[in-house]
């Protein structure tokens, strides 16, 4: 490549080499390069840059680093293991830092506003850190939930060359000899509300359910998410499986350093690697692994950020036709890091791979396909945490898309290790979660209701909580399969039970879940997909027209902000009109 003018772009032509000269068609020849960026350049020397390492390709190293949760503490450290990857490699790493706000300390107060929001929050910040100071390439590390998507969408959204890393699970706790992870214990509060666990027992597992750095250990949120970046290609293989107290994770990050080296002289972008089959990979894998219905949040918004048309019922339509074959908690026996041990995400890869359930041809960040890279996997057969496509646990996969007039819009379920799909009872309406959670902790309900909490959407919450407290402590009492909740709000990952979440339009909105009165039967079949309110029409036209929108709490502030940004559940929650509506990209700046 002919360099550009120094005053263009081209830095001293004696210095440059095949890395620097990269520079010419980089964002951050606009920092460094030519004599008017001689004050940008002192700024670099002043932090201890060399005049080569000026001249080298900027690689941003952001991490969701925080002492807020075990899921993010061990994210500094990986990040230094980037950096040593990307300086062998002839780059420049630049680090900082983003947010992310802990589902597991934000679970069952006013701090779930914060969640999903956060995910903007992530991506928003990402994105201005990366446009503010022209970086040219991005190595991502999240540990939490909301932080795996969130970066996932910067990267697509900016389009530069990205790698994506997760800082890895936790490792699983021992009560008594027996496994365990934080499900259990908001499950023991359940225990504990009806006398079935003492308060001493409580105290011991506490201090033992959660033994190490890393995200909640089972198929909850960010493992799925985690799973996801493999599937669709932005996470190198086996790197999101390995627990994070695990010292191969360094490998993984000096390697990613490298590797993201490459994507830059090959000019590799997210946006060649997440296509429409590279979605439909990842949705494939969430179903195969009994994951979480938040997923079918994060893959609408991600694909959003690329301008593809990918919705809840497109997630549902693979949600459906996948088979559940990976045995992990919340509904089956086994966490994250049992299955990194017997082969990690490529195991599972593998099997949907060689039974038809994936698009073999998609590029990833390796520079090849998922078929290539699968190709030297090998069946392992003394295990059983991940089954055969061939043989699996149920035909169809652990997560499930449902539809009705108490849902127009959709509604997502997660039947992953359910007996019983089906489910008739008389609503029990409850405007917010804490209303229901008193009713629950109280036993102030009864076994065959269907336990309805609303205006906890998207624009309602505002922020769309997740119902983590009220549905494990419903399940610690014994009643998981024997009343039903749904709502326009969210779950949790480790949510078991009969739970219906994302139902849209939402009751803020004035969707029919805002139109329910205590004693309608509502009949839920996760077998047929349908989701009903056995009122007529003419009925519910007449509740719609006495429907008056309730006033928000959030009157100010980023709340505020949000709820008047965002978008229906059925496309994501996303707040901005994404890459369809793009006129420049970043990566081409």
């Amino acid at each position: 490549m002919k360099p550009a003018a120094p005053e263009e772009g081209g830095g001293p032509k004696s210095k440059m080499d095949a890395k620097t000269d990269l520079k010419s068609r980089l964002p951050s020849r606009h920092v460094t390069e030519g004599p008017s960026r001689a004050p940008h350049r002192s700024y670099y020397y002043a932090m201890g840059l060399t005049k080569q390492q000026i001249h080298q390709p900027f690689v941003g190293v952001a991490s969701c680093w925080n002492e807020a949760a075990p899921c993010n503490i061990s994210l500094m450290r990986q990040a230094q293991a980037v950096k040593k990857g990307v300086a062998s490699a002839q780059g420049t790493p630049r680090e900082f830092c983003t947010i992310s706000v802990t589902d597991g300390i934000a679970m069952g107060h006013a701090g779930m506003y914060a969640s999903l929001p956060s995910r903007e929050v992530i991506a928003d910040s990402v994105e201005l850190t990366m446009r503010g100071h022209a970086y040219d390439a991005l190595v991502g590390l999240a540990g939490c939930d909301k932080s795996l998507p969130g970066m996932m969408m910067a990267m697509v959204r900016l389009n530069v060359p990205s790698i994506f890393i997760y800082g890895g699970s936790i490792l699983p706790g021992t009560f008594r000899g027996k496994q365990i992870t934080v499900q259990d214990m908001f499950e023991a509060v359940g225990r504990n509300s009806v006398g079935a666990l003492s308060d001493e027992d409580l105290d011991e597992m506490e201090q033992v359910a959660c033994p190490s750095a890393g995200a909640c250990g089972a198929q909850f949120t960010a493992n799925t998410m985690a799973t996801v970046s493999e599937a669709i290609g932005l996470a190198l293989p086996y790197s999101a499986g390995a627990p994070a107290p695990y010292e191969l994770r360094d490998k993984f990050c000096m390697l990613a350093g490298e590797k993201i080296m490459e994507l830059i002289a090959k000019n590799i972008r997210p946006r060649d690697i997440v296509t429409r089959k590279a979605l439909e990979n990842a949705a494939a894998v969430v179903a195969a692994s009994g994951g979480s219905t938040n997923a079918a949040l994060h893959l609408p918004a991600i694909a959003h950020e690329c301008g593809i048309e990918f919705s809840l019922f497109d997630v549902a339509e693979i949600f459906k036709k996948t088979p559940y074959v990976a045995d992990l908690k919340p509904g089956g026996r086994y966490v994250a890091k049992d299955m990194f041990e017997v082969g990690g995400i490529p195991l599972l890869m593998k099997t949907l791979l060689d039974h038809g359930y994936l698009h073999g041809d998609c590029m990833t960040v390796t520079g090849r396909t998922i078929a290539e890279n699968l190709k030297s996997v090998k069946w392992n057969p003394d295990q059983d945490v991940v089954r055969s496509a061939g043989e699996p646990l149920t035909k169809t996969g652990g997560v499930v898309g449902l539809k009705g007039n108490l849902a127009p819009d959709g509604a997502i379920v997660k039947v992953a290790g359910m007996a019983n799909q089906k489910f008739t009872g008389p609503a029990r309406c409850f405007d917010g979660e804490e209303a229901c959670f008193e009713a629950v902790r109280n036993k102030k309900y009864k076994e065959g209701e269907v336990l309805v909490i609303r205006y906890e959407g998207p624009k309602g919450g505002p922020g769309m909580r997740e119902m983590l407290s009220t549905t494990a402590a419903l399940y610690g009492q014994g009643m998981g399969d024997k009343v039903a909740l749904i709502t326009d709000g969210r779950f949790s990952g480790a949510t078991r039970g009969f739970c219906i979440g994302h139902v849209g339009p939402e009751a803020a909105v004035g969707g029919p879940i805002g139109l329910v009165k205590d004693g309608d039967i509502i009949a839920i079949d996760a077998v047929n997909g349908t989701i009903d309110v056995q009122v007529s029409d003419e009925e519910l036209a007449k509740r719609k027209a006495q429907w008056k929108p309730r006033e928000s709490e959030a009157a100010s502030g980023y709340l505020w902000k949000y709820a008047q940004q965002v978008g229906p559940a059925v496309d994501g929650a996303v707040t901005h009109p994404g890459g369809a509506a793009e006129k420049h990209c970043y990566a081409d700046t």
